[in-house]
Formats: C-alpha cells, structure tokens, sequence
C-alpha cells in the first residue's frame, strides 16, 4: 500500500483527533466515509496505524513527579531488567537504547519518596542517571511526511 497525500491527511487527522469521523474526515479531505474507512482499515492492517489512546493528565490522577530515569545495567542484569520492568505500574515509556545507557524510562511517582524507594528497586539492576521533567515542550507530535526523498512505501 502507498501512503499518498489522501492517506497522510487521514493520518494526521487521527494524529489530532483519534475519535474524528470518517464522515468528518472525509468531508475535509473530499472522500466518501467508506472511502476513509477502508483507507484506515488498510492502514491498521499493515500496522501504520498501531493503536489508538488516550492522553491522561499524571497530576490529574494523582502523581506529583515525572521523571526520565536512565539505566546503565550491570553485567548480567539486562535481560533481567527487561522482564522485570514490564511489572512496575510507575513506567510509562521503557526504551532499549544505545549509548552509555542501555534503558531509558519515562516514569511517574506520586512524591519524593515514592522516587526514591523506586530507585532503590532499579539500583539492583544497574546505575541509574534520574531527571525530573519541570515541563513538556513537544509531546506526542504527529508524525509528517517526510519532505527529503519519498516515503519507503511511496
């Protein structure tokens, strides 16, 4: 399938508004709502489209702190850490990266304490660089088509 522009405009409407019509979509881009939809099924079925969410305030739901934590993981503990961080309900975001760091998490804590005593679980797994994050800058930004070259499926 081709990511043309009708595609990447359906895109960036879902980007925007995840619960927008077809209809709605459809009249802004000059498409039937089947049209849109069978665009977007497409679009799922090849996994352009991985998931649809929801955006929920941390303060809102009662956490005072985000933080980005990250990990330089001791010799023999990666693979470890890699299943057990999957359990902790204060990760929001884990990534596996290169560098200094093997991990780099977004995570978010009720308080100063609550960080400290999460530290105090991921120490056993290998040094840890924390920051707190004061605001967000850019968060979830659409992404664009690509204007050096094509797209690979174009």
């Amino acid at each position: 399938m081709k990511i043309d522009d009708l595609n990447w405009q359906i895109l960036n409407h879902l980007q925007h508004n995840a619960r927008e019509s077809f209809a709605n979509i459809g009249r802004k881009i000059g498409l039937t709502p089947p049209a849109v939809a069978e665009r977007v099924k497409k679009m799922e079925d090849l996994g352009i489209i991985e998931h649809y969410g929801t955006d929920i305030s941390y303060v809102e739901a009662g956490y005072q702190l985000k933080a980005i934590i990250m990990l330089r993981a001791f010799m023999g503990k990666l693979k470890p850490f890699l299943d057990k961080v999957k359990t902790f309900q204060e990760v929001v975001n884990c990534y596996r990266i290169t560098g200094n760091e093997n991990i780099i998490m977004e995570v978010v804590l009720r308080d100063q304490s609550h960080l400290e005593k999460f530290i105090d679980e991921l120490i056993v797994y290998g040094e840890c660089r924390t920051h707190i994050v004061l605001s967000s800058v850019v968060g979830n930004a659409p992404i664009k088509k690509s204007k050096v070259g094509k797209w690979p499926m174009e």
